[in-house]
């Protein structure tokens, strides 16, 4: 039985093995779904059987739509680019992220999912939440609001800004925790302690948005606050969140991440490398199949301290997009990939990009155990077709670059 008082519902405490069957089990109609609702994913699985979709091993040969192709991709066919699979007037919401890139909202409650995330950070039904995300054309707002709603809490739709009118909601109307960047908090912190306002009702917050750093959280802390993390997207919902253990971010029961080598759509070879954040979400009204995220991280080993099953990530880690202009030529990671792709002596790569102080360079240096095997000069001319651009080649011992090297590293001096 499920300690209720800990964890929020049953799903958090499975067996890691009962979890996977179960996520495997949902994604052969998650992509009949896809196929079906979805005019975007009805032709870019065209060819795939939904049926034989069981397992991560046959995910990992659908292809990869990234976040970063949405503005241009999303025009073709406005306002979702035929990604939704719900029409736009059956939804709940509309909203506008920055790009710009027109994200859906469901009408079920918690559409996204942040009440597990809520819940994790300490919040319960009867207590108040001071929000301040924007409520103006981008989702944040929303997600934090639905969560806690979800909760049976009652939200205070603060938003950024007016730091002083905060201060006095705060005092006034004593909420029990803050939903939020941790950089706002700190000034609402700050800002409190200068005047002398009563905060201290205030004892938890979820914080995302933005990197948390651990001097973040310890002058929080000082300060009488408990901070938790989450991560997710404005397309994806939720992502992860921290728990009580404070050791990395366990994922949503409700998706599935795959870590990719940055700009391909090949996992990972093991646990804890590097790579970017790929999600296949399990919900019919925006049915995102491997969708690319841009941000990096790695899995943690083994479950969380605090009972929680499901595996974590280690948090946000940088950016994986590497498009890359050359000579006056963007060059993008697929492009790369594709050369390499047809030279299987090839094991592990990446292109570097310098500037010798006339003209930028490229050499790609590759790793390979059978250098006999690989033909230098066809790799040269596949990059060439690939890119349009001359390149050199430099072979390397396996396990000479380092297992988070980037597909596309550019070293050229900035400014």
């Amino acid at each position: 039985m499920t300690d209720t008082t800990r964890f929020y519902d049953a799903l958090e405490t499975r067996a890691p093995e009962a979890r996977e069957a179960a996520l495997m089990a949902a994604l052969p109609g998650q992509v009949a779904t896809a196929k079906v609702r979805s005019a975007y994913f009805a032709e870019l699985l065209r060819e795939v059987d939904p049926g034989a979709v069981t397992s991560r091993a046959a995910l990992a040969q659908l292809p990869v739509t990234r976040k970063s192709d949405l503005p241009a991709l999303q025009p073709r066919n406005l306002p979702f680019g035929g990604l939704n699979g719900t029409k736009p007037g059956d939804l709940a919401r509309i909203f506008m992220s920055p790009g710009p890139i027109y994200d859906p909202e469901g009408r079920r409650p918690d559409y996204w999912r942040f009440a597990r995330a809520l819940f994790a950070c300490g919040f319960r039904q009867g207590e108040i939440l001071h929000n301040t995300f924007s409520y103006h054309l981008t989702p944040a707002g929303s997600m934090m609001e639905s969560g806690a709603h979800a909760l049976g809490c009652a939200v205070v739709p603060a938003g950024v800004g007016q730091t002083d009118l905060q201060l006095r909601a705060i005092a006034d109307i004593r909420p029990h925790g803050y939903a939020g960047t941790p950089s706002f908090l700190k000034i609402l912190v700050d800002k409190a302690r200068e005047e002398g306002a009563d905060i201290s009702s205030m004892t938890k917050a979820l914080v995302t948005g933005e990197a948390f750093l651990p001097a973040q959280r310890a002058a929080l802390r000082a300060a009488g606050i408990i901070a938790r993390q989450s991560y997710g997207s404005a397309d994806l919902g939720l992502v992860a969140y921290e728990s009580e253990a404070e050791e990395g971010m366990i994922l949503d029961e409700h998706v599935i991440v795959e870590i990719l080598r940055p700009g391909t759509g090949d996992p990972v070879e093991s646990e804890g490398e590097v790579g970017e954040v790929v999600v296949t979400l399990l919900e019919a009204d925006y049915p995102l199949i491997r969708f690319a995220t841009g941000d990096l991280s790695a899995l943690l080993p083994g479950t969380s301290p605090c009972g929680r099953t499901n595996a974590r990530l280690r948090g946000w880690m940088g950016r994986a997009d590497q498009v890359t202009k050359i000579r006056g030529m963007f060059v993008h990671p697929v492009q790369v990939t594709a050369a390499l792709k047809k030279h299987p002596a090839v094991s592990k790569a990446r292109l570097v990009v310098s500037h010798d102080g006339s003209s930028d360079d490229m050499l790609l240096e590759v790793e390979t155990s059978d250098p006999a095997a690989l033909s230098q000069d066809s790799l040269l001319d596949d990059l060439r077709a690939a890119t349009k651009l001359r390149g050199r080649l430099a072979l390397l011992a396996p396990g000479t670059l380092p297992a988070d090297a980037k597909t596309i590293e550019d070293r050229r001096p900035v400014g």
